[in-house]
């Protein structure tokens, strides 16, 4: 029998509120100590409020499922008002150096259409969409919005970004290995959910040069522009 389970793309919708925040309910979650040299350690007096997950959406998820279901089960810490993603990303449509803010994510490797699946949609799962948006995350002193585009492989040439972006019907502006993710753990605990990416290449054939090069340099821009809003 030929599966054929084809199915409408849908996108997320808000499902759980966003009150004022303070800085003692906030977590901010990053993938790499590299990409923040140190620079957060000091910034809350609970450490738990910084997290490095390690790479790739495996790590992600288990890292940030891990706290957040400490503070489902226990209370201990306190259960986030929002979770702050930073990290690294490329680009072909935002130039090195720009700090962009993210609000919508997609799985850019997920591809099962060979039996009737939308690109980037998981596999007999009925209710989350395929592009989670959390648009209406009410902190964010940018207000670019982006799309971000997840999966486990590093985009390095732009053969390689335009295959990825084309599988996508919704398409993406920037690509990482995490955030869609961090915001798929965030939507199962209806915990409101931004990434803020650093610009570090452009996906083509300099871009593991380019981001070993400025990974460093986000940080800074970060705290000016993000952190020191809260």
């Amino acid at each position: 029998m030929h599966l054929v389970a084809k199915k409408s793309i849908v996108i997320g919708e808000r499902m759980f509120g966003n009150n004022d925040i303070s800085k003692k309910d906030i977590l901010i979650v990053c993938a790499l100590e590299r990409e923040t040299v140190g620079q957060l350690d000091d910034y809350f007096e609970d450490k738990r409020q910084v997290l490095y997950t390690g790479v790739g959406k495996v790590n992600a998820t288990f890292k940030l499922t891990q706290r957040l279901h400490s503070s489902y089960l226990h209370y201990l810490p306190s259960m986030p008002e929002l979770v702050i993603n930073y990290g690294t990303a490329g680009s072909r449509e935002l130039p090195i150096g720009e700090l962009v803010d993210c609000t919508r994510f997609i799985q850019r490797d997920m591809d099962v259409t060979g039996i009737g699946f939308h690109r980037g949609q998981t596999p007999f799962e009925n209710n989350i969409p395929i592009r989670l948006d959390f648009d209406f995350v009410e902190f964010n002193p940018i207000g670019r919005k982006a799309m971000c585009g997840s999966g486990d492989n590093y985009v390095g040439d732009g053969n390689n970004w335009m295959w990825h972006k084309n599988l996508v019907p919704m398409g993406y502006d920037v690509v990482d290995m995490e955030a869609y993710a961090l915001a798929k753990v965030c939507y199962h605990y209806k915990v409101p959910f931004i990434s803020f990416k650093y610009i570090t290449d452009n996906a083509n054939e300099h871009s593991a040069r380019d981001w070993k090069d400025n990974c460093l340099d986000g940080v800074e821009l970060f705290k000016e522009k993000v952190i020191s809003k809260l």
